[in-house]
């Protein structure tokens, strides 16, 4: 019988043994947020804000008790930047474990490797000077959500719409009958259709990227009261702005301890939008696999069903489905949390800003899974035509909008008897023209015209995106 007992030692974080996909199946993908979502990813940046303030403070010429500082100081703060590492992050959770307190832990750790130079040590009591410590995570969260979106979201939103688009181009002359409501309708081209998710991707994407990520730096209740009282001649609204705009921030003059985050829920709202639209891309493709306008190219040695050895499944579309939707899950819960806070700040969010990068991390597993199943996708030219020559009563609209400019009486109601609710083929169609008391000129166009060729302008839209 096998054995019921179990190791109480934990299994080692890999891979394989992470509780979120994020960190384990898909780890390969979600690589490049690591340094910047991670535990790690947010001590570093906590040290990169308190190091720019001390600097700040140190350049001020009325905060005579931090003189300039040297070359050699600045080296030394230089390092610690250009050096925190692995083994830096953790010596901060070791002092953490005695603080309790993730933000002073960060300062004690400061205050330890300044401790064997001189002159950083004789200033170590300004490092954090003034600062509640919202100052110092509302900025590192701000540089978190900034480097994802410029380092890893936009890259690849850009790769994504530049594959379409260069679908849409390829594909610009392809026509297909539309659907609408499911039933058939005038037709279009494929490039076409691939062109409007291109145009709408690119807005969401441009509304994300215009997105200005706002921070503060004004203490306990943002009033400067702490500031005030030490140094009551500075201009300090005006120096936290130039402190938090040389970040690469957004400066937010009216807080209370918190940053409100509404920047971020702007920032959320962008991505689930985008994120929907893509959503909506995946359900068409599939759709469109499932009547045979796509087949999906076959890969040696994988399997589509473990008992039907003919199917080839559209899982990349429905693996982008569901991690798009576990995206915008989190995007909309963190955009609705967050924007709320009692009176002038309670901890509610503190738990939900450090799953920032879990909405990012789906929204980018889903991106690479589109590419993926983009990669896979021919197109089945003739599965097209063939539906297209089914349909002949989709010319009922050309036709009776010619009979209305020529003065036919009832056009609309003459192609409905003729057509609705029922397919009708060229012939029908023809000797139905020919009856029509409308100049040869126009009977001859109608005669040229198949549901092949009525497609509007479709070619020249999907070109020129």
């Amino acid at each position: 019988m096998p054995s019921t007992e179990h190791s109480d030692a934990p299994l080692e974080l890999t891979p394989l043994t992470a509780i979120a996909p994020i960190d384990g199946r898909y780890a390969r993908v979600t690589a490049g947020l690591r340094p910047i979502f991670s535990e790690f990813g947010l001590i570093e940046r906590r040290v990169r804000v308190e190091i720019a303030w001390l600097r700040a403070l140190a350049e001020h010429p009325d905060i005579a008790e931090v003189p300039p500082l040297s070359a050699a100081a600045q080296a030394r703060l230089e390092a610690i930047l250009s050096n925190f590492g692995i083994e830096q992050g953790l010596r901060v959770k070791a002092i953490e474990r005695t603080t309790n307190h993730d933000v002073k832990a960060v300062e004690y750790f400061l205050k330890e490797q300044v401790a064997d130079q001189p002159e950083l040590a004789a200033v170590a009591e300004f490092i954090h000077f003034a600062c509640t410590s919202e100052d110092i995570n509302n900025l590192a969260h701000g540089l978190m959500l900034h480097d994802a979106r410029e380092q890893v979201l936009l890259p690849a939103m850009d790769h994504l719409i530049e594959t379409l688009r260069a679908l849409a181009h390829r594909h610009a002359e392809q026509p297909m009958l539309a659907r609408t409501h499911g039933q058939p309708a005038s037709p279009t081209t494929l490039g076409k259709e691939l062109a409007n998710v291109v145009q709408r991707l690119r807005q969401q994407r441009d509304s994300l990227a215009g997105v200005t990520l706002l921070g503060k730096m004004n203490g306990a209740v943002g009033n400067y009261n702490a500031h005030l009282v030490s140094y009551p001649q500075l201009d300090w609204p005006a120096f936290s702005q130039t402190l938090v705009e040389s970040l690469g921030l957004g400066f937010n003059a009216y807080t209370t301890q918190i940053e409100p985050h509404d920047c971020m829920a702007e920032l959320f709202d962008a991505l689930s939008r985008f994120n929907q639209i893509e959503l909506d891309l995946c359900r068409d493709l599939w759709s469109y696999i499932s009547i045979g306008y796509f087949r999906q190219k076959t890969v040696a040695g994988e399997v589509g069903s473990s008992t039907m050895p003919h199917k080839v499944n559209p899982i990349d579309f429905e693996n982008a489905e569901g991690n798009l939707g576990i995206a915008n899950a989190l995007l909309n819960h963190l955009g609705a949390k967050l924007a709320v806070s009692r009176w002038q700040r309670d901890l509610s969010d503190s738990t939900a800003l450090r799953n920032l990068g879990v909405g990012f991390a789906h929204s980018l597993i889903a991106i690479a899974s589109v590419q993926r199943g983009l990669g896979k996708l021919e197109t089945d030219a003739a599965r097209m035509a063939a539906d297209l020559d089914q349909n002949w009563e989709v010319l009922a609209e050309a036709v009776q909008t010619v009979m209305r400019r020529y003065g036919v009486p009832e056009p609309y109601e003459k192609l409905k008897a003729l057509t609705r609710g029922r397919r009708i083929g060229a012939q029908e169609l023809a000797s139905f023209v020919e009856a029509l008391d409308i100049p040869d000129e126009a009977r001859e166009a109608l005669r040229q015209l198949t549901p092949a060729r009525y497609i509007g302008n479709a070619a020249a839209q999907a070109r020129a995106i």
